[in-house]
């Protein structure tokens, strides 16, 4: 094994200096190319050892794979003793640029306080993997764009027997290479591409972990379909060759926000990755992107994304709110990457949008590149109940709820909700359990005005229980009044209100009406139905709608017979 002489000779200190040295007069004089102008630096000064650059980062972490245990690498960058060239320096880092950095605690709540980190812009570590030692140099210098550009230069002493014929080192290919599959492995990490480029997210990993399928509540037939296109896409690489096919797949989910999008995206990412670990297949990575902006263009990043997809293959690769990424400007450039020339094999794409009609019809209508398309409506009252249901369950080891929370609140809460989607009912839970744990008074509670209005006109009473307050909307009814004048002469028709939402008053068993969770859902639901009345007025005054009444109804639905 060769060992390097810098490490034992007490010469090597004037080399420490001499590269700092060099290192802050070529940072501060004019340069067409400061990475090579620091090789012919690095090589003047170390004449016996072979000199390999290595551009850093996801693809090549050299400091990531020793600090994961697979080598070790102790910073070398001062001089305790001192020589008759370089003084001597008793403060570790004296021959080290950095910047000292403050890192927040990630989860503040549970870790309070940061840490002190140093960027280092120019460093030196005594590197060791395999019973090798090489030197390794780590220089960061400010590109043309005001971002940073890194290079390793990583030394291995000469020998001419581990030189080949293009004057690649051997020993030091070794070493890339296996940081290199290293690197390019998720290690509990997400891949995330914002700013230009692809980063490992450790915190949206932890993100994901315990979602699963049985937290996303939708019509069966629906969920099925879902995930068996995403699951089986992974288990069929041999029926697409068979018949010929390209194995690729892309779909959408599309539907009003909080309706189980991200929900069914979570259990997807976390589901492909438990699948890995249980059967001891390979890990099926997900790769997550936010933007296409970058110093770049969005066209170089759509580019690198594809790239990216490729080389990890199979994966899933997300575009979430999809709409919003793909702009008219590279819209044609991002057809390409997904159904051109190059294969995408073992890449299944998942798309999501609120606005499915914002998408061009070349990206939402055309299949090979967007095969199948999962609307996600809003909550029908069967699912809505077995929303209900499932929070029950979650809650019923919790004391302070599960002698409140009875199976029929369930059918209840079902009925309630009409017109909430999935994220709605959430926050009647969550803000009813916050209202119970701080002490509801029930006494305070807002008395339904349906009572005072018992004999106005307006209303009517129905022989099935069912009593409707009619809405005093401007408009309804003037189908045969014939136009005005003005709005004769402008073409201009009567144009009807949209009634606003109606907001269900239960009757209630007898056996819950003292329930007091009951009442503070009641409480709560009121006042989420009102919030959801201002979004809507907001909406129609800007589509020019009129304004209508609320209008109340009771109904009187048959519940299960109470539990004895």
């Amino acid at each position: 094994m060769a060992q390097s002489r810098e490490l034992a000779d007490p010469s090597a200190v004037v080399n420490r200096y001499r590269a700092f040295d060099r290192w802050t007069k070529a940072g501060s004089s004019t340069r067409k190319d400061v990475f090579l102008h620091t090789h012919q630096i690095i090589k003047e000064i170390h004449p016996d050892h072979h000199v390999t650059r290595a551009r850093p980062g996801g693809e090549m972490d050299l400091l990531g794979y020793a600090a994961a245990g697979h080598a070790t690498a102790v910073q070398d960058n001062y001089n305790p003793s001192g020589t008759n060239d370089v003084p001597a320096h008793n403060v570790p880092g004296f021959y080290l640029d950095a910047v000292r950095a403050y890192k927040a605690s990630p989860k503040p709540f549970d870790r309070p306080g940061g840490t002190l980190i140093d960027k280092i812009y120019f460093g030196r570590w005594l590197y060791t993997w395999q019973d090798l030692t090489f030197i390794l140099y780590k220089c960061v210098v400010q590109n043309t764009d005001c971002g940073n550009d890194a290079m390793h230069y990583l030394l291995a002493p000469n020998d001419a027997d581990k030189v080949d014929e293009l004057g690649h080192h051997l020993d030091t290919d070794r070493l890339l290479l296996a940081a290199g599959d290293w690197s390019c492995t998720l290690h509990n990490e997400i891949y995330v591409y914002d700013n230009g480029d692809w980063i490992k997210d450790p915190l949206l990993w932890q993100s994901v972990q315990g979602a699963s399928w049985d937290d996303v509540i939708l019509e069966s037939a629906m969920k099925d379909a879902l995930m068996r296109d995403v699951i089986g896409f992974f288990d069929t690489r041999d029926v697409y060759q068979d018949l010929g096919l390209m194995w690729k797949r892309g779909i959408i989910l599309h539907g009003l926000p909080g309706n189980g999008k991200t929900a069914s995206i979570k259990a997807l990412i976390n589901s492909l990755e438990a699948r890995g670990k249980e059967d001891g297949s390979k890990r099926i990575p997900s790769l997550y992107v936010k933007a296409f902006d970058s110093s770049m263009g969005g066209k170089w990043s759509i580019r690198y994304i594809f790239e990216h997809a490729r080389k990890m293959a199979p994966c899933v690769l997300i575009f979430e709110d999809l709409d919003s990424l793909v702009l008219d400007e590279y819209r044609s450039y991002f057809l390409n990457e997904v159904d051109g020339l190059e294969s995408n094999e073992g890449i299944l794409m998942i798309g999501s949008t609120n606005h499915l009609s914002k998408l061009d019809p070349a990206i939402a209508k055309r299949p090979s590149r967007f095969d199948r398309k999962y609307h996600f409506k809003l909550p029908n009252e069967e699912t809505r109940k077995r929303y209900a249901e499932y929070w029950r369950k979650k809650l019923e080891s919790k004391p302070i709820v599960a002698d409140k929370f009875e199976e029929e609140i369930t059918y209840l809460v079902a009925q309630l909700t009409d017109g909430f989607s999935f994220a709605y009912i959430r926050e009647l839970f969550v803000s009813s359990l916050l209202a119970l744990v701080r002490g509801f008074n029930p006494d305070v509670v807002e008395e339904d005005p349906k009572e005072d209005d018992a004999g106005d006109e307006s209303s009517s009473t129905a022989g099935d229980g069912v009593i409707v307050e009619k809405p005093a909307i401007v408009g309804e009814g003037n189908a045969g009044v014939e136009n005005t004048e003005e709005q004769e002469k402008t073409g201009e028709k009567t144009k009807k209100s949209k009634p606003k939402r109606v907001f269900p008053v239960l009757d209630i068993p007898e056996y819950l009406q003292d329930n007091l969770l009951l009442k503070i859902i009641i409480s709560q639901a009121k006042i989420l139905f009102e919030e959801m009345d201002r979004d809507d007025d907001e909406q129609k005054e800007k589509e020019g709608d009129g304004d209508g009444a609320i209008r109340r109804i009771r109904v009187k639905r048959g519940l299960p017979a109470p539990r004895m």
